[in-house]
């Protein structure tokens, strides 16, 4: 008996180990593509999602961009539709089964549809340094306020993902007090992100600043919100009640639209990569160094740089700037 429960204690030990291999948010936007195809098939009246055929799979995907999910009837994105398709190819495999995504039928729907829907990613509005300015002058004098203004703040300065933002706690920051004629300045520590699933962590300087100050801010909220330890930025109760949970992805890209639209921008076109792409874009336009940009960004590939230097480069010495 001892020996069957150290064998079921290792099997499940396993699992969760090659579970960990994939991102936490790979895993549920699996776990939400495999729900989306089992809802599919149960109203199609098949009653083992693992047993169908490609030309099932196929219909599913075709339905994703004509039809909308099962669920919510939303026509998704067609980088939804193939994470969706690899959702699929997931559950298969780790059954034990030869996935029906991989068959030619499949694929060519794959191919066909990135034709007809096209793949180009949804270009985001970069907000820059005047915009987090206006935005700052927007957050009002409450605890949620200065909340909001370190967020801003914060995520610019530091180039943030929203991720990154809401899993920041108060041991990652380390400011250092004016000194010896140094300015005042920070040190964050990110513990994990997008491209370090392992945690190996980055250390990004923070310099105080003269406009965006988010140093000064950061400390503001911390003075108003009493936080000693725990997560950095906390969801809160109208009235300003600190509920010591960390705030939730999506609420970065809410609260960056509603200040967008407080100071007239589109707030459709805002989303949880405005900050940092507004970074990224302020550096280019100000000659920041490359090597400098990504010391911040954190960016691998100057190639995932160099499309930001295009975009704010993009009219200056234009081609047809003399003629046209």
């Amino acid at each position: 008996m001892k020996m069957i429960d150290q064998r079921t204690s290792v099997e499940n030990l396993f699992s969760a180990v090659r579970g960990m291999a994939l991102a936490e948010n790979t895993r549920k936007a699996y776990r939400k593509g495999w729900a989306c195809f089992a809802e599919y098939c149960r109203r199609a009246g098949i009653a083992d999602p693992l047993t169908v055929s490609p030309e099932t799979v196929a219909s599913f995907l075709i339905s994703l961009t004509t039809q909308g999910s099962p669920k919510s009837g939303q026509i998704l994105s067609m980088g939804t539709v193939t994470l969706y398709a690899s959702a699929i190819t997931k559950r298969y495999v780790s059954a034990g089964l030869s996935s029906p995504t991989r068959h030619p039928t499949v694929t060519a729907t794959l191919k066909g549809l990135a034709r007809l829907k096209g793949t180009a990613p949804r270009q985001v509005m970069a907000l820059r340094e005047n915009h987090i300015e206006a935005m700052l002058a927007q957050c009002p004098d409450t605890a949620i306020g200065c909340r909001d203004a370190a967020i801003l703040a914060l995520g610019f300065a530091a180039a943030l993902r929203r991720s990154e933002i809401c899993a920041l706690r108060v041991s990652d920051i380390n400011i250092v007090e004016p000194g010896q004629g140094a300015p005042r300045r920070m040190l964050l520590t990110i513990r994990r992100s997008k491209t370090d699933q392992t945690g190996k962590g980055h250390r990004i300087a923070v310099p105080e600043g003269k406009v965006i100050r988010p140093i000064q801010r950061l400390k503001t909220w911390l003075l108003k919100s009493n936080i000693r330890r725990g997560p950095l930025f906390q969801s809160m109760k109208r009235g300003g009640y600190i509920q010591g949970k960390p705030l939730h992805h999506s609420d970065i890209p809410r609260l960056l639209k509603h200040y967008a639209a407080g100071i007239g921008l589109d707030p459709e076109s805002v989303s949880g990569h405005s900050l940092r792409a507004g970074f990224v874009t302020s550096a280019v336009a100000h000659h920041a160094r490359l090597d400098k940009i990504m010391e911040v960004t954190r960016h691998r590939n100057p190639a995932s740089v160099m499309k930001y230097v295009r975009d704010a480069n993009s009219f200056e010495d234009h081609a047809g700037e003399n003629f046209l």
